[in-house]
């Protein structure tokens, strides 16, 4: 069964690869969704911004990528990771980096 996941994720992950760390990281772990930064969402993210992620796949592979993501990669900080679970409206096919 397919499940979906936005993710919101605060710290020190803006200018230190996350978002490729998190597109590497989808693809050994066969999911697809995609990840962007966010710099317009004070409220959630703070003044720095912070990145957002929609995964989505089986159950497994969804919450392998989360577990990762809450730690990520060498360079980053993570803080805290929102977890927001949604139905899935389609079916996305790969993963990608979005502006």
């Amino acid at each position: 069964m397919m499940k979906q996941a936005r993710l919101f994720v605060r710290g020190d992950v803006i200018g230190v690869g996350f978002r490729a760390w998190t597109k590497i990281q989808a693809k050994i772990n066969g999911v697809s969704g995609w990840v962007r930064n966010v710099f317009d969402d004070e409220t959630r993210f703070g003044k720095n911004g912070g990145v957002e992620a929609v995964v989505q796949g089986d159950a497994d592979s969804v919450d392998r990528i989360i577990a990762l993501i809450k730690t990520g990669p060498p360079v980053a900080r993570v803080e805290e990771v929102e977890v927001v679970w949604e139905e899935p409206k389609e079916i996305i096919e790969d993963f990608s980096i979005r502006k």
